[in-house]
């Protein structure tokens, strides 16, 4: 006989669990006794149960395996709600579990609100955002929710997974050999479809002069970075990737043309908006991969989109040659079986103009040298990509500045992992999500790329941070404010302020004198001047440090989508090819190779 709590430590021991994010509680009292007792797992405490479950989302991202949290009943549960969002919409394999009061004490039997002390039925709260949610009622089911909920979890299209445990359960005494087991029914692959759809993308290859991949984290997912790499280096054609694809290349690869989208990169939108063949592999084609506007996307292409989720090619408002519901991992393979059959076609004049544009436009201008207040965040950037070396994590918050200017502008080097959650996009994830991943590590340097505003929402897990003396250098973009939403109020609403700066309710504290409070060092960057002398000093420094960047709060994010009012009044979004700030007509009209 085991005790339950102490079968589930064991469960999550021989699944090769590593680590677990927590907060303790009376609800979850005896998990928490049972992990504390664990020769294996090593418990990570936050201090808050949102950056518990955001710290799991970032583990589960960094090492694509389940990252695991424990929360207590109640407000342990709702707490952890933001993370586990997050993982859903980025498709980020992860465990909650959850304790919850004694089976007695439900109030849901009753018709009540509230039985039991701090209950909430959080199984029917978190059972739209995650794959598998459940309270567990009979200690004989212990094993096949575990083994359901890890199954479901990283099965098909990865996902979060919730199992909430009452108390008189977590103590009961189990016999493992009586145990109920989960047998998940197998699932059939339809090969025969799948080649047809092959013979008919190879024959678009072959007929195509201006073909381009877009990669996204549908690759990474499937574990299928090596077949995909093997692939684009056997077709020699242009690679475009999605943010969540960033660091699939390094800046140099010849084959790698950047990151289009509605905040992208001007050479990489010319580039997918010229293409007449575009093959979408493990990319959702949320809206801002393609500005808000379907039918603009790769307008002169025919598309193929390969997703593991026919929901998300069923969604597109556009023609798709051939829609393939597939594993990205199955497809590359099979697409790699087939390579023979394609064609080496002369594409010298598109892969020459693809290089001509790449050059041609830079993110990083010189021009943002000459500014002489403040420091330019491109600038920074820039300094930053040069001195880390190819061992280093990089995560930027989810969004805002600090995310959209990291991912825009950021050059990567083989070997470095740049990852946030850019679907949810919540403010608060940058520092919780750092640890993480430097935890899941074993102790990188982790780069911490985050605003003043969204730092404010998890500045408690400073502690956390002093307490494992993790080598994490936190580089805080500070604009007084939030500068996402001062930009859209200066250019919807006449720079009339609320909720957004300090004379509209918003204030911040001095970075360096919190980062004092926790002892923690810190260095503050004014202008460019400083930035090559003092971003090596903050690198350079062992252990946490918190490094102040003095960012114009006028600073915008550039290229980008924009709207622009036309005679009438009346306001139009430009296209993804025609990026404000913008280029001059006969430049523009220059560079297209389509109408």
């Amino acid at each position: 006989m085991i005790k339950l709590s102490e079968y589930v430590v064991s469960f999550l021991e021989e699944l090769g669990v590593k680590h677990l994010f927590m907060i303790s509680g009376g609800g979850c009292m005896h998990l928490v006794d049972s992990i504390g007792r664990s020769n294996k797992i090593d418990y990570i405490c936050n201090l808050n149960e949102q950056a518990v479950s955001i710290a799991v989302e970032a583990y589960g991202q960094y090492t694509n395996h389940i990252g695991v949290g424990l929360v207590t009943t109640g407000p342990g549960g709702t707490n952890a709600i933001t993370g586990i969002a997050a993982a859903y919409v980025d498709s980020t394999p992860c465990l909650i579990i959850s304790g919850q009061v004694k089976r007695q004490d439900l109030g849901k039997k009753y018709g009540v609100r509230q039985m039991g002390f701090q209950e909430i039925n959080i199984t029917s709260i978190v059972n739209p955002i995650t794959k598998y949610a459940v309270t567990v009622d009979d200690p004989k089911m212990i094993k096949y929710h575990l083994e359901k909920a890890i199954y479901l979890a990283k099965e098909g299209r990865p996902g979060p997974v919730w199992i909430d445990i009452p108390l008189d359960i977590q103590a009961s005494m189990i016999d493992e050999s009586a145990l109920i087991e989960y047998k998940p029914k197998a699932k059939i692959h339809d090969d025969k479809l799948t080649s047809n759809k092959l013979d008919k993308l190879v024959t678009l290859l072959n007929d195509s002069k201006r073909p381009c991949i877009l990669a996204g984290n549908g690759i990474r997912l499937a574990n299928a970075e090596q077949e995909f790499l093997k692939l684009v280096n056997l077709l020699n054609i242009p690679v475009l990737t999605t943010w969540k694809a960033i660091d699939f290349f390094d800046e140099n690869d010849t084959n790698y043309y950047g990151r289009p989208g509605a905040i992208g990169q001007r050479a990489a939108n010319f580039i997918q908006q010229n293409c007449d063949l575009l093959v979408v592999i493990g990319a959702r084609l949320d809206l801002g991969q393609t500005a808000y506007n379907h039918k603009n996307f790769a307008k002169a292409a025919k598309k193929v989109m390969i997703d593991i989720d026919s929901n998300e090619i069923n969604k597109m408002n556009m023609q798709l040659e051939i829609k393939l519901v597939s594993d990205a991992k199955i497809f590359i393979k099979e697409l790699l079986s087939n390579v023979s059959k394609i064609k080496d076609v002369d594409r010298k004049e598109w892969l020459k103009y693809c290089n001509l544009i790449k050059h041609k436009y830079p993110v990083i201008l010189d021009q943002y040298w000459n500014q002489k207040e403040y420091v330019n965040p491109y600038c920074f950037i820039e300094v930053l990509s040069t001195l880390l070396n190819e061992k280093d994590i990089i995560v930027p918050g989810s969004s805002g500045s600090c995310s959209e200017i990291t991912m825009q502008a950021f050059k990567i080097k083989k070997g470095q992992r740049l990852f946030n959650n850019e679907g949810f996009g919540a403010m608060g994830f940058g520092l919780p999500a750092s640890i993480a991943a430097c935890i899941a590590s074993n102790k990188k340097r982790t780069i911490c790329i985050n605003g003043d505003g969204g730092f404010q929402f998890n500045i408690q897990e400073i502690e956390t941070l002093r307490r494992h003396n993790l080598p994490l250098k936190i580089f805080i973009f500070n604009n007084d404010g939030y500068a996402a939403i001062t930009n859209m109020q200066r250019n919807y609403f006449d720079s009339f302020y609320v909720g957004s700066e300090k004379n509209s309710e918003v204030s911040l504290p001095d970075i360096c004198k919190v980062a004092d409070a926790y002892n923690i060092r810190n260095v503050r960057i004014n202008d460019n001047s400083e930035l090559e002398e003092k971003v090596a000093e903050v690198l350079n420094i062992e252990g946490p440090v918190i490094c102040d960047l003095m960012i114009n709060p006028l600073q915008q994010t550039m290229p980008r989508v924009k709207s622009v009012k036309l005679p009438n009044g009346s306001m139009i979004t430009k296209p993804m090819e025609d990026l404000w700030p913008f280029l001059e007509e006969e430049e523009f009209t220059n560079n297209m190779l389509c109408d």
